[in-house]
This record gives structure tokens, sequence and C-alpha cells, in this order.
């Protein structure tokens, strides 16, 4: 296992949740970004991600209990916002999945009890960040738009990830002749 790769990475995955509460638009990318790249840096560094109970499979678990970090911070993040009981009602919904998949290990929950909370609360810091005073008002005004958007991402987001398991770093690498 290479732990000049492994311990900061997961150190960042742990720690920088935290920073969604001063800083909801900056940390909340980063969060993404970090969130994207992470399996690609953490499996070649020698954690497994086989969910077969008799191979390695400690990268899903790694993920998974960050991630639940994340959305817990999201939740504090939010606390203020006008969105807060549609932030904790999605908070509820991943909390499901998230259980649901650590008992069972499928990772078949986590696309039946989608993480809509993450695109919604980078909407929602987006909005902040760049329309201020209107980004509660620009947002109930295309409400529709945003919840269409964040469904359809989302579903093909969980649908790709979780059933048909499509790696899309190494179909970037392929489109870019790697």
């Amino acid at each position: 296992m290479n732990w000049l790769v492994v311990v900061p990475v997961v150190l960042a995955k742990f720690l920088l949740p935290v920073a969604l509460i001063w800083f909801p638009f900056a940390a909340g990318w980063a969060n993404f970004v970090l969130d994207t790249v992470d399996g690609d840096l953490l499996i070649p560094a020698g954690l497994g991600n086989s969910l077969d109970p008799n191979e390695n499979h400690l990268y899903q678990n790694i993920d998974k209990a960050a991630d639940y970090t994340t959305y817990v911070f999201m939740v504090v993040a939010a606390w203020k916002w006008p969105v807060r009981k549609w932030i904790v009602g999605l908070f509820v919904l991943r909390t499901v999945g998230q259980t649901a998949f650590f008992v069972t290990q499928n990772e078949l929950m986590l696309l039946f009890f989608p993480n809509f909370l993450e695109p919604l609360f980078l909407v929602c810091a987006t909005l902040l960040h760049f329309k201020r005073a209107a980004a509660w008002d620009h947002l109930v005004r295309h409400r529709y738009i945003y919840g269409a958007a964040i469904f359809i991402y989302k579903m093909q987001d969980e649908v790709l990830t979780h059933l048909v398991d499509f790696d899309r770093s190494d179909a970037i690498a392929r489109l870019f002749g790697r």
C-alpha cells in the first residue's frame, strides 16, 4: 500500500467537508472534484475496490464513510438556508441508502436511494456565491428547471456508477488515445 498517497487523500476526504460550513461554494466544488478523482488515486495506491466479501473492499467503505461525512456537513452548512427542509429530507433519503449499503455491501442500495443532496447543495452554494441576495428568488422562480436537471444528472450518474459500473476515467483516457 502506498501510504504517501492513501493518507493525505483519505484525510482530505474527511477534513474538506468541515470547510463547507464557512465556504460552501469553494469547499463544495473542491469536495466534488476530490470525490470524482479519489478512486483513480486510492485504488492504484492499494485500496481494493471489490464488493466481493472475499476480496479487499476497503476503498468502497472509506469512500462511502467520507461521503456521509460530507452529507452531514452539508446539512450543517445549509441549516439557515430557506431550502433546509429539502436538504434534510434528501439527507434522510441518502442516509437510508448509505445504511443499506453498509449493511448489505450492495451498491444497488445507492441507486435505489439516490444522492440528490449533493447536487442541490452545489446549486444553492453556487447561486449564493454568484447571485447573493437574489439567489433564493432565482431558485424558486426556476425550481422546476433545477429540479429536473438535478434529477436527470443524478439518476444517470447513479445508474452509470452503481448499476453499469462505467469507469469515466478509463473512458476519458480512451477518448484521448491513452
